[in-house]
């Protein structure tokens, strides 16, 4: 039998983090009734997530390295994750961190946690003048749900012939997951995948994946998701 190639990609915010690092900071600095309002417009469609995180940036007056950094630092990942890379660096797995988030978070509680090895991919944060400003150097005008085109990477990282996988939890995800030929999801993402009829897998932690990845890995016959080929296919042509 050929040896199969598995690509997986993971959202950050509210996946591999406990909570969703991006929202908690602006409920934090922010103006909340301002930010509740903004993610409330981004969750009807009514604002594209680029604007989302503009307007997000623009809540916030004032703010310096140190009160961000400290924020951060409180903030946990599902400690199930460090499984996950585990197991894919065993089973020589490509794993994709794909965020809709900002790299300024994710490198920092990376680092702290010994993952800054990962690739990973998501949008740009700096602070100038106290302010928080936001690049997206992944932007697809195509995707409005995610400012960092995830289904993008996914189409440059992986193959016709490789079996794709995605784990995530919410907003970001959801023009993203028809790509992948095997979903993982749980939260806003679950929801989503019913209404949709979108085939999936629930999780609640990692080592739930790790379970159901290793029987993928392992089955003598595994079937890619016909929709997911054909929307491949198109991304590969549109490339």
């Amino acid at each position: 039998m050929t040896q199969r190639e598995f690509k997986v990609f993971v959202d950050f915010d509210g996946t591999i983090s406990l909570k969703d690092v991006g929202e908690a900071v602006f409920n934090r600095f922010g103006d909340k009734q301002k930010v509740e309002e903004i993610i409330n417009d981004l969750l009807k469609g009514k604002i594209s997530s680029r604007q989302c995180w503009i307007s997000l940036c623009d809540s916030v007056n004032a703010i310096s390295a140190d009160e961000l950094n400290d924020f951060i630092d409180q903030l946990e990942i599902d400690k199930t994750f460090h499984n996950l890379v585990e197991y894919c660096l065993k089973k020589n797995i490509e794993l994709i961190v794909l965020s809709d988030g900002f790299d300024y978070y994710i490198n920092r509680i990376f680092k702290r946690e010994n993952l800054l090895n990962l690739k990973h991919y998501s949008n740009h944060l700096e602070i100038v003048g106290g302010k928080l400003i936001p690049y997206f150097p992944f932007l697809d005008s195509e995707f409005q749900t995610s400012a960092n085109c995830k289904r993008n990477h996914i189409i440059n990282h992986s193959s016709d012939e490789d079996f794709t996988v995605y784990i995530g939890d919410g907003n970001s995800d959801k023009q993203t997951i028809v790509y992948c030929d095997f979903i993982f999801a749980k939260n806003d993402l679950l929801k989503y995948c019913e209404k949709e009829r979108i085939s999936y897998f629930p999780f609640r932690d990692f080592n739930d994946v790790i379970k159901k990845l290793d029987e993928m890995v392992s089955a003598r016959r595994l079937k890619k998701r016909h929709q997911a080929e054909l929307k491949r296919k198109e991304a590969y042509l549109i490339e």
